[in-house]
């Protein structure tokens, strides 16, 4: 894999400062069952990271001292992580409010057929990836079979009730361009999304989130291959649209990497772009069960610009319409 890493430093980003903390964001690391192209973590089968208890329970003391309800989780596919039913459950008991960011087809592997059940139980919010409503796009994304699974898969937490109207049980699906493109406006994509899966499978879901990939890990990588890059990045600062800055994720989130170091942003930690406070080079969770983290600086680079192009692109899907 090509590294792009050089490529977005120095940057003509704005600078930006963090807000109040809402959103704990913890990758458990990189195992996933799928390698998808447009991947920003490089995450795969052959991926041994994990995250381990202790650092577990470093999140949910973080969680406890900043008063945080609201808990992210993601890698990899996040529920192979051995301790993701652990953390899900004690998060629960604190009344905080989890979102496991799913491939929806971990739902079907083995050893994992009671996750869907386990979700529902524990009331947790599914912000899944579906890269289109059409066989052949996702498939050529995600890998021969994906979309058929992931059909499969909706259908059985459809019958759960997630998605379904007042049961309460959040079902978000999320779309990636499948080149160097931005993602189309996103209310009449999600209609397009409800309109084919409604009429060719039955298939209901809360919202769908448009998500901008960016120039890092594997997709970077690809686009260096077919010589995109530069194009690509600047069609992003093309693209740049100043009112967008005051809702970009970093500002109310913190990102945390399966050992318990800290970033503003999933990217940034991609990029190892750590969170910068005070002396500490890199700050772990367990450094920081006390500190207010209000006002301080965060670290941008060029592929900030993804965040703020056209209609806007966080984990909570385009920022203005």
């Amino acid at each position: 894999m090509i590294d792009t890493a050089h490529l977005l430093q120095p940057s003509t980003f704005p600078g930006i400062t963090r807000g109040r903390l809402e959103t704990l964001q913890v990758n458990l690391g990189f195992r996933c069952n799928l390698s998808c192209v447009h991947c920003h973590v490089n995450a795969g089968p052959k991926r041994k990271e994990e995250m381990d208890r202790r650092t577990a329970d470093d999140v949910l003391t973080f969680l406890q001292r900043h008063k945080l309800k609201r808990l992210d989780l993601t890698g990899g596919a996040p529920e192979l992580n051995a301790n993701f039913r652990y953390l899900v459950k004690q998060a629960r008991q604190l009344g905080v409010h989890v979102i496991d960011r799913s491939n929806l087809v971990i739902l079907l592997e083995q050893g994992q057929q009671d996750l869907a059940d386990f979700l529902a139980q524990q009331r947790v919010e599914i912000v899944a990836s579906l890269p289109c409503y059409l066989e052949e796009n996702v498939d050529q994304q995600r890998g021969k079979g994906s979309y058929a699974g992931s059909i499969e898969a909706l259908i059985k937490l459809n019958r759960l009730g997630y998605g379904m109207p007042e049961s309460g049980l959040m079902l978000n699906l999320v779309y990636n361009p499948i080149g160097p493109t931005l993602p189309p406006s996103q209310a009449p994509l999600e209609s397009e999304y409800k309109k084919q899966l409604l009429e060719g499978y039955g298939i209901h879901f809360n919202q769908l989130l448009t998500i901008t990939n960016m120039p890092i890990q594997r997709f970077g990588s690809y686009l260096q291959s077919k010589g995109e890059f530069n194009s690509y990045l600047q069609l992003l600062r093309d693209a740049y649209r100043p009112y967008n800055l005051e809702n970009v994720m970093c500002r109310t989130l913190l990102s945390v990497d399966w050992r318990g170091y800290l970033y503003d942003c999933d990217f940034n930690q991609m990029l190892k772009i750590h969170l910068k406070i005070e002396n500490r080079v890199r700050p772990r969770l367990r450094d920081l069960f006390e500190a207010d983290l209000t006002d301080l600086p965060i670290q941008v680079a060029e592929h900030c610009y993804g965040c703020t192009a056209g209609q806007g692109s966080s984990c909570g899907g385009a920022l203005k319409e």
